[in-house]
């Protein structure tokens, strides 16, 4: 069964690869055989699958569409892109400004939430430059995803560190006298600016902006956007603090942050309906790309099904036999196999994974501090979503926005930007952990 799922997870990328108009129906297809077959061979059973399901995800999904779409219409995307623009020497810089913003709020808010909340003034700077679009949101997906690991509450993978190594928030940013894991990615983030700024080196002529007659209908949604986003800050923090004992508090604070956006969506949708005497059904469906949410949700129920038979597992005690040759080598090893890895595995499972296999190895290495392969692992796991396009739900988002916007997104659109954005990023940060932290 294990052999049938790998070959069964392997076939369904290569035909997302090759056929991305149908990949919602190749996910769907692919997660409907692997949970019959994991049912039949008593590996995972139905309720096991849907357990894989991140609701959290999903909630955020769905409850920013509902927020943006609604705040989209009301023409504050476009001002907004007007005043960027006008306080900048050119686009090159207004797009460069929106993807280091996409990776500063990122290191405190949900990667998909930030991307949904930037795009369309990204869609608005692009449509007003005559730059494509393609590039502008693939550099603020990324952006958004790379400083995920920089903080305790910038990503469930920093999450899951912290509460296994004992790790408090201040702790990320000096640990033993030494800098921590903040520096390493944001050295990463100030080093992908260079190549922006080449990346979009084109688009570097002076732009005059003609006065606009657009209006802002509704100030609505954009008050609710707003308050979106200091409540997923606020909510980072506290969650910290909540006593997570009893079952139904834990689902709380594990989907808190989905909670929180869909509420604010259901608000927003409500408010429009009453003013604009709209059909709520119509106005939802018009908002939320149900073939993004759909394929995320496909993807992540396959994903659970190559957890389940072990796959995940064997990959780790692969680390295992190697950890008792050569720390440099491990230290390698985990960094860039975490970056091929989580370029196609969801990183949660595989890093919830890897962590008691990291702190048994340290226990047979006792000259060598477990921080240095537990930032490896971070470093790898969370930067290693920005090789592909499905390997961080951010960018699946980002090319679901594009794709409903009319633009196609190849492969090599994608790679010309993640690939070396990802090499940059996880080099620098490879370099700076192991100087720190297994030289010093």
């Amino acid at each position: 069964m294990k052999i049938f799922i790998l070959v069964l997870f392997l076939l369904t990328y290569a035909l997302i690869v090759a056929l991305p108009k149908f990949k919602v129906y190749i996910t769907g297809a692919a997660c409907l055989v692997a949970v019959i077959s994991c049912a039949i061979s008593g590996d995972m059973g139905v309720l096991s699958a849907l357990s894989g399901i991140k609701i959290n995800v999903v909630l955020v999904l769905v409850g920013i569409m509902l927020t943006v779409g609604l705040f989209s219409e009301t023409g504050m995307p476009n001002k907004m892109a007007d005043k960027l623009v006008s306080k900048t020497p050119n686009a090159l810089w207004a797009i460069v400004l929106l993807c280091a913003l996409s990776g500063l709020i990122s290191a405190f808010v949900d990667n998909v939430a930030t991307v949904l909340m930037l795009a369309p003034i990204g869609l608005a700077i692009a449509k007003k430059t005559d730059v494509s679009p393609i590039p502008v949101i693939i550099g603020i997906s990324v952006s958004s995803n790379l400083q995920g690991a920089a903080t305790l509450v910038g990503d469930t993978t920093s999450v899951m560190l912290a509460d296994f190594a004992e790790m408090n928030f201040f702790e990320f940013f000096f640990l033993n006298g030494k800098p921590s894991i903040f520096f390493a990615v944001e050295i990463g983030a100030l080093l992908t600016i260079p190549f922006l700024i080449f990346i979009f080196r084109k688009d570097n002529k002076k732009i005059k902006l003609e006065p606009s007659d657009s209006k802002v209908t509704s100030l609505f949604p954009t008050v609710m956007l707003l308050i979106n986003l200091v409540l997923l800050i606020v909510f980072s923090f506290v969650s910290e603090l909540i006593p997570v004992g009893i079952p139904f508090v834990k689902w709380l604070v594990d989907n808190g942050n989905g909670l929180i956006c869909f509420i604010i969506g259901i608000i927003c949708l409500i408010h429009h309906t009453a003013t604009v005497k709209s059909n709520p059904i119509k106005t939802a469906i018009g908002a939320i790309d149900v073939t993004t949410v759909l394929f995320l949700i496909f993807l992540f129920v396959l994903i659970k099904a190559v957890e389940s038979v072990g796959i995940i597992a064997d990959i780790a005690s692969l680390f295992t036999s190697i950890g008792n040759s050569n720390v440099f080598l491990l230290y390698t090893v985990i960094v860039f196999g975490s970056v091929l890895i989580s370029a196609f595995i969801d990183n949660i499972p595989y890093v919830a994974t890897m962590l008691p296999v990291i702190s048994g190895l340290c226990v047979s290495l006792p000259s060598v501090s477990p921080y240095l392969l537990y930032f490896g692992l971070l470093c790898g796991a969370t930067l290693g979503g920005n090789l592909t396009p499905v390997g961080a739900s951010a960018n699946v988002v980002g090319i679901g926005i594009l794709s409903r916007e009319g633009y196609n997104t190849t492969y090599k659109d994608f790679f010309k930007i993640g690939l070396p954005f990802t090499l940059i990023a996880v080099l620098s940060g490879y370099a700076f952990i192991w100087i720190f932290w297994g030289m010093m």
